[in-house]
C-alpha cells in the first residue's frame, strides 16, 4: 500500500488524523491555535502541531499529498453573526488554505464546515470559495452529509469538500446506508459513576414542563412549532413593526413579555420586559419570527383557561428555559423518557431514539438522558463523534464537550477520503483484472483511474 502524506489544518481533536492513519495515511504537519488541544495532539498522536496558521510559514510546511481542514465555521453558521468571509476574527482563515494549496499543491485536499457555508450570503460566499479552489488548479465537488445517514448515532450534517488536481471524473461520494431513526442507546453506557447529574433547578424546570404538557388537551397534538411562554399574554406590534420602532413611550399602550403591563412602568424599563428576540433594533421583524410570535398567541388564545394557572411557574427560569421544543410528535408525552438539550432556542425534547447534534456546547447544553437524570459523559459524546479511540480527552469536562462539539466525525471522514483516494489498489499485484474485482460498468471510471494514479500499473479490463 502506498502510504499519503498529510496535513491536518484547524486540528482539534484530531478527527481527520484518526481517519487517514486508519487508513494508513501519515501526517507530516498539524496546525491548532488552542494551546491545550495542542498538547492533547501530541499526546495522543506523537506530533506537536504548530499553533496560529496566520504567523505559520507556508514554506516551512512539509511537502504533502493531501491537505485536510474543518476551518472554523462560525463565520458561516446560522447559530453565529454570519459575517462570512468577512468576518474580522476568523473570516480569512480559508485565505491560508487556499495559499497553502497553492504553494504545496497537494494532489487531494479534503475539506468540512456547517451545511450554511453553501447557502451563506444567497450562495454568492461558496461560489466565489469554488471558483478560487479551482483557480489553483483543482477539480471541486462538495456535498452535504450526516453522519446517522451511515448507521452512526449522531445527526449533524455537515457540508464536505473535495478537491484532486487530476480531476474528480469517477469519484462519487459515499452511499447512504441508512435511511431511518438512529438510536444514541448504542453510545450510551448505563448510569455511568461519572457523569453529571441534573441541578435542582433543571430538574424543576422540567417538571414545570411536564405540567405543561399534561395539562394539554390528550384528543389534540402538541404543537410543532417552538412554544414561547413569553408570548402568553403579550401584546406588543409585530406584524408590521417592532418595538423599536414604535419607541419606549409608544409601548405605553401594550403588554410585553408573559402580559407585564407597560403603562405601569418608567419608559427606561419597558425594553426589559420584552422578550429578548424582540429587542432587536430594526423596523420589521423577519418572516419566521412574525409566524412563530402570531402561532404563539394564537395558541395562547385558545388554552388560555389552563395556560394562566400554569403560567406563574414558568417566570421564576431564566429566559432560555422558558421556551419548550416538542419534537416527538406521537411519541409517549412523558419528558422524562426523552432526550433533552438546553439550546438558544430552548428546552429542545426528542425521542430516545434521536442522536442529538454535537455543538461546541458548554456544559448546560450538553445531551440530557432523562430517564436516568444525567447528562452525556464526554466518552459517550466520543463515541457520536466516531472518537471512542482517542487515548485521551481534554481532563476538564467543559473543555472535553466544546472540543468535541467542534470536532470532525472520524467515520464519516473516512468514507468520503476512502471514495476520494483509491488507496487499495497500491496493494494489488500488477495481474490483476476486472473480472476479478468483479466491478460494475458504472464503476470502471473510478478503477482505471485508481490504477493510473498509484503509477505502474496498467488498465486491462
Amino acid at each position: 500500500m502506498r502510504a499519503m502524506k498529510f496535513i491536518d489544518l484547524f486540528s482539534g481533536l484530531g478527527g481527520f488524523h484518526v481517519a487517514l492513519r486508519s487508513l494508513g495515511h501519515t501526517c507530516v504537519f498539524a496546525c491548532e491555535i488552542d494551546d491545550g488541544l495542542r498538547a492533547l495532539y501530541a499526546k495522543n498522536f506523537g506530533i506537536m502541531p504548530e499553533g496560529d496558521i496566520r504567523k505559520i510559514s507556508i514554506e516551512d510546511i512539509p511537502s504533502h499529498d493531501i491537505l485536510c481542514a474543518g476551518f472554523p465555521c462560525q463565520p458561516f453558521s446560522k447559530a453565529g453573526d454570519q459575517q462570512g468571509l468577512d468576518c474580522p476574527k476568523w473570516g480569512n482563515l480559508f485565505d491560508y488554505v487556499l495559499k497553502i494549496l497553492r504553494y504545496h499543491q497537494p494532489k487531494y485536499f479534503i475539506l468540512e464546515n456547517v451545511p450554511n457555508l453553501a447557502s451563506h450570503d444567497k450562495g454568492e460566499t461558496w461560489v466565489k470559495m469554488k471558483r478560487r479552489l479551482k483557480r489553483a488548479g483543482y477539480d471541486v465537488e462538495n456535498h452535504r452529509l450526516s453522519p446517522h445517514r451511515f448507521g452512526i448515532p449522531q445527526i449533524r450534517e455537515r457540508i464536505y469538500i473535495v478537491g484532486c488536481k487530476s480531476g474528480l471524473n469517477g469519484f462519487s461520494w459515499p452511499e447512504i446506508t441508512k435511511n431511518g431513526d438512529t438510536s444514541i442507546m448504542s453510545a450510551l453506557e448505563k448510569n455511568p459513576i461519572d457523569a453529571k447529574p441534573l441541578s435542582k433547578q433543571v430538574i424543576e424546570c422540567l417538571n414545570v414542563w411536564q405540567d405543561f404538557i399534561r395539562r394539554f388537551p390528550k384528543k389534540d397534538e402538541l404543537p410543532s412549532f417552538p412554544i414561547w411562554s413569553m408570548e402568553f399574554g403579550a401584546t406588543y406590534p409585530y406584524k408590521d413593526m417592532t418595538p423599536h420602532a414604535v419607541g419606549i413611550y409608544g409601548l405605553r399602550r401594550y403588554r410585553g413579555s408573559h402580559g407585564k403591563v407597560f403603562k405601569s412602568m418608567a419608559p427606561k424599563d419597558r425594553l426589559s420586559a420584552l422578550p429578548s428576540y424582540a429587542r432587536v433594533k430594526r423596523r420589521k421583524f423577519p418572516v419566521w419570527k412574525i409566524e412563530f410570535i402570531r402561532k404563539n398567541r394564537a395558541f395562547y388564545k385558545k388554552h388560555k383557561s389552563w395556560i394562566n394557572k400554569w403560567k406563574p411557574k414558568i417566570l421564576k427560569f431564566p429566559p432560555s428555559l422558558q421556551k419548550l421544543e416538542w419534537n416527538c410528535k406521537g411519541e409517549e408525552r412523558d419528558i422524562w423518557n426523552h432526550v433533552i438539550q438546553f439550546r438558544a432556542s430552548g428546552v429542545r425534547v426528542k425521542r430516545p431514539t434521536y442522536s442529538p447534534s454535537l455543538i461546541a456546547m458548554t456544559a448546560t447544553q450538553v445531551p440530557i438522558i432523562a430517564w436516568e437524570k444525567r447528562y452525556m459523559t464526554p466518552r459517550e459524546c466520543a463515541r457520536l463523534q466516531s472518537l471512542q479511540q482517542l487515548p485521551n480527552l481534554p481532563e476538564s469536562d467543559t473543555k472535553a464537550f466544546k472540543a468535541l462539539g467542534n470536532a470532525v466525525n472520524t467515520e464519516v471522514v473516512k468514507l468520503v477520503t476512502q471514495r476520494l483516494i483509491p488507496y487499495i489498489i497500491a496493494e494489488l499485484p500488477i495481474e490483476f483484472r476486472a473480472r476479478r474485482l468483479s466491478i460494475t460498468t458504472s464503476q470502471i471510471p473510478l478503477w482505471k483511474r485508481a490504477f493510473e494514479l498509484v503509477g505502474g500499473y496498467r488498465w486491462k479490463p
